[in-house]
C-alpha cells in the first residue's frame, strides 16, 4: 500500500467546500459549520506529525471533522449528538477496522470513562454489525467504518451508486435500532 502525503497549503482549495458541506448536513448551522472546518484544519496543522499516510488528506481531515462534530454535540449535549458519537466513534479491534478518529484524536483529552465507554461501543458495533444480512455489513464496514469511496465500492461489489445508498441507509438504519436496545 503506498503512503499518502500531506500539503495543508492545498487544504482550503481542495477540502473546504467538502467539509463545509459534509458538516452542514450534520449540524444544520452556517456559522457553526464554518467553525468547525475552520478548527478542523487548525487542528490537523497542529497534527501533522501524526499523519501517517494510511489514509488519504481528505478521509484523515474528515476523521479529524466528525471528531469536532462529536465534541460540538457533546457540548450542546442533545440526543442527536450521543447518537453521532455512538455511531462515529469506537476505539475497536483490526476486526471493524481502524478507526480513524483515535489516529487523530487528542490523547490527552481522553479520560478512564471514554475509553471505557468506547470499549463497550466497540463490543456493540461489532455485535449489531454481525446480525446485519452480509451485504449490508460489508457496504456499511467499507463505507462508514473504513471510508471508501463510493466509487471504489460499488466497482468492487459491482452495484450502482443508487443501490449503493440504499444498502447504506438501510444498514445504518438497522445499526442504529440495534444500538439504541444494545447500547443506549
Amino acid at each position: 500500500m503506498s503512503k499518502h502525503t500531506i500539503n495543508p497549503n492545498k487544504w482550503v482549495d481542495l477540502y473546504a467546500d467538502y467539509l463545509y458541506n459534509y458538516t452542514i448536513a450534520r449540524i444544520n448551522d452556517k456559522d457553526v459549520a464554518q467553525d468547525l472546518v475552520q478548527d478542523t484544519f487548525l487542528a490537523g496543522l497542529k497534527s501533522m506529525k501524526n499523519f501517517k499516510g494510511e489514509a488519504s488528506e481528505r478521509t484523515w481531515l474528515i476523521s479529524i471533522l466528525k471528531r469536532k462534530i462529536i465534541d460540538y454535540y457533546r457540548k450542546i449535549n442533545s440526543n442527536k449528538g450521543k447518537a453521532e458519537v455512538r455511531i462515529n466513534y469506537s476505539e475497536d479491534s483490526e476486526s471493524d477496522g481502524d478507526w480513524l478518529e483515535e489516529r487523530v484524536a487528542d490523547a490527552f483529552d481522553k479520560t478512564a470513562q471514554d475509553t471505557m465507554e468506547n470499549e463497550e461501543l466497540g463490543q456493540a458495533i461489532h455485535n449489531c454489525l454481525s446480525k446485519l444480512p452480509k451485504k449490508q455489513a460489508e457496504v456499511f464496514r467499507l463505507k462508514t467504518i473504513e471510508g471508501h469511496e463510493t466509487e471504489v465500492i460499488c466497482n468492487e461489489l459491482n452495484i450502482t451508486p443508487s443501490n449503493l445508498w440504499v444498502i447504506i441507509h438501510r444498514a445504518r438504519t438497522a445499526m442504529a435500532n440495534c444500538l439504541k436496545e444494545n447500547w443506549f
